[in-house]
């Protein structure tokens, strides 16, 4: 009922609702029963429904379509919450009771979940500091509270810098782009408020990843590149008395400091011990495995870029060429502005591809198609749109996901599709809930989960233009449809266990995975259909897109690499060392002593970098897609090896061990199954 909600709803609905948490929490504590499974584990993992279905509706609502109301409710409540969080764990009395089950649950002879509920609500309250002293606790909380507060405002400045900087643009800055960027643009500023007429251009670019990367790719203007670039850079650092360089450092040095009262020597070693990588060497042996030769594959590149830049400056003189070092020659230096426009150039010239060739064959409807259609063949689950559903936007759909097991519709779950990127919505592409999977206690019955699918695609104007995907958009969907279904076929008895909680170097499994049958013919021949004419696509054009792909493989793992360690590497920092530590310094080292390829950045600049400092999931853990590749790899080949990507029999294990079991089983013996 979004219809229904108000701003000013939540902070009174926050404070009514931890009270009642409060409440079961010191049900539990002062129970004077013997301690059993049912009256503490299960008792434990049943508390504060209310407070989790407001925090994820508020949450949602924050990332997807947010106001300055709600940023102001969110700065508000970003330290009660998180203080509320902390203390819950410090009920007195509480962790006693737990521990006595931790204790003796070997002699319960209770059911593999079972035993795994109480080990992972054993090991949430010692990491959350359960085993400290009073003095301790005190501090710990004074940690948690202030990094929610930091948290919440590194999101902000990111999301209010995407949302409100542009970089005006004249005419000719746009040339060789395609027509939905030149459209995309005159929005930007005819929602900024700028007049389209003959003295200004009317046109702006907005600071989205959905618009930067494609105009990028095809302006032929460099030095409208080199501007947009330089801003679209800089964010989280660009608006006035906001800036998010000494919010990360305050979050590093906080986080340290949680590290330390743990017994970690940082915080990567903190936060890595409770995945399947175990230590921050494992994480590192990963990447620098893969460092070398993506460094190597992407020089490559750059020379091919460097050939084709030569040839472009012969034949052009939009393009400038700088002059050595000794200033007697005109060089061509590739620049960070300059690498995807060279390489789509290269790509089409090598490999004939176009990726405008591709994009009327991806309309947003057909790829929505596709992706219900592997999730049919896949999982036997079927869309349906419920039409008359209220959403929170008019460019959400909602959808009940249904089965039909003998004869009956069963409702698995229900979708909410949000594809479009607006201001005031957060950059990039995830998935969320609303309400995860669970267990009625009572009736046993199986509650269905509210999934989100976002994503931040550039919508068509007018009614008879349909919106278009680049291949790296149906990419971006079908990955982050593979985490909807992770959480939509959840299946599991216990909150604690459902959906996408789990370890989080598992957790890109099932989404990585789906990527796969994007490229399958069972999938493209169907459903990459011209939106004009319905006609199928080409296969010449099929193994151009999929030899095309080789081309570039360099840049994307070096721009990612170079994020995930860095990221380790700066929560690998100790306390002492980052009380003077400078970010732009300390990128800037880094960079240099991994030998970044000339003409290179980062992915995420640490300002913005969202994964790192918006929440403390990712942090020291950014190397799981990394991760995730070598397991999801392994998965797929599974049905190549019975040559039929919808192989029924390896669908149903893939069903059953990886989408269904949440973490109700431990990750590496699901995935063996």
């Amino acid at each position: 009922p979004f219809d229904s909600i108000k701003t000013s709803h939540f902070s009174n609905a926050f404070k009514i609702a931890m009270e009642e948490h409060k409440t079961d929490l010191l049900n539990i504590a002062t129970n004077t029963n013997e301690v059993t499974f049912e009256n503490t584990a299960i008792a434990f993992d049943s508390s504060g429904k209310l407070l989790h279905r407001i925090s994820s509706t508020f949450s949602n609502l924050c990332a997807s379509n947010s106001s300055t109301e709600l940023q102001a409710v969110e700065v508000e409540m970003a330290g009660p919450l998180a203080a509320h969080h902390t203390s819950s764990y410090f009920t007195s009395g509480l962790y006693s009771r737990i521990n006595n089950l931790y204790n003796k649950k070997e002699s319960l002879k209770l059911d593999v979940d079972q035993n795994r509920l109480i080990e992972q609500i054993h090991l949430d309250f010692v990491r959350a500091g359960a085993c400290f002293n009073d003095d301790q606790k005190i501090r710990y909380s004074e940690i948690v509270e202030r990094l929610a507060v930091l948290m919440t405002q590194f999101t902000q400045t990111v999301t209010l810098d995407e949302s409100d900087v542009f970089v005006p643009l004249a005419v000719g800055d746009l040339e060789g782009c395609p027509d939905d960027i030149v459209s995309a643009a005159k929005k930007a500023a005819l929602g900024r408020g700028k007049e389209m007429d003959t003295e200004k251009s009317g046109l702006v670019a907005p600071l989205s990843r959905s618009f930067v990367e494609p105009f990028l790719t095809t302006a032929s203007n460099q030095s409208a590149r080199k501007k947009v670039f330089d801003v679209w850079c800089r964010r989280g650092e660009i608006s006035e008395g906001k800036d998010n360089k000494p919010v990360a450092l305050e979050i590093l040095r906080l986080r340290a400091e949680q590290a330390t009262m743990h017994g970690h020597t940082s915080f990567a070693a903190y936060n890595v011990a409770d995945n399947m990588a175990q230590t921050p060497k494992n994480v590192e042996d990963l990447l620098l495995k893969v460092w070398t030769p993506a460094k190597v594959a992407a020089i490559k590149e750059r020379t091919a870029l460097e050939a084709d830049m030569a040839a472009d400056i012969a034949s052009s003189s939009s393009v400038a060429a700088t002059e050595d070092e000794n200033n007697n020659n005109k060089t061509t230096v590739i620049e960070p502005w300059d690498w995807r426009y060279y390489a789509e150039r290269v790509r089409k010239e090598k490999y004939a591809f176009d990726d405008e060739k591709v994009k009327p064959f991806l309309k947003l409807d057909y790829m929505m198609d596709a992706i219900f259609d592997v999730a049919f063949k896949l999982f036997n689950i079927k869309f349906q749109e419920i039409k008359d559903a209220i959403s929170y936007h008019k460019d959400v759909n909602v959808f009940e996901a249904y089965e039909t097991v003998d004869g009956v519709k069963v409702t698995v779950a229900v979708l909410i599709m949000d594809p479009y990127a607006r201001p005031f919505k957060q950059s990039g592409a995830w998935m969320s809930e609303y309400r995860s999977q669970a267990v009625d206690k009572l009736t046993g019955e199986r509650l269905i989960p509210i999934v989100v699918c976002n994503c931040n695609f550039i919508k068509a104007e007018g009614s008879d233009t349909p919106t278009l995907l680049s291949y790296d958009d149906a990419v971006t969907l079908f990955h982050e449809f593979g985490h909807c279904c992770h959480g939509m076929l959840s299946n599991v008895r216990y909150n604690r266990q459902a959906g996408t909680s789990v370890l989080r170097d598992f957790v890109e499994l099932p989404s990585q995975l789906f990527e796969h049958w994007l490229l399958q013919p069972k999938v493209l021949k169907v459903h990459a259909r011209h939106w004009d004419n319905g006609t199928p696509i080409g296969d010449d054009l099929v193994e151009q897109l999929k030899t095309a792909q080789t081309f570039g493989q360099g840049f994307s793992a070096v721009e990612y690499l170079s994020c995930a360690l860095l990221d380790q590497r700066i929560h690998q920092l100790s306390a002492n060392e980052l009380l003077s530590l400078d970010l732009d310094a300390f990128e800037k080292n880094e960079l240099k002593a991994l030998d970044m390829p000339q003409g290179m950045i980062m992915r995420h600049r640490l300002p913005h970098f969202q994964h790192l400092f918006s929440c403390s999931e990712y942090a020291a853990g950014y190397y799981v897609y990394q991760w995730a590749e070598v397991l999801d790899a392994d998965a797929f080949a599974a049905f190549m090896e019975v040559n039929d990507c919808f192989d029924p029999t390896t669908a149903a294990r893939l069903k059953r061990c990886i989408y269904e079991v949440g973490s109700s089983v431990e990750p590496g013996e699901a995935f063996k199954q």
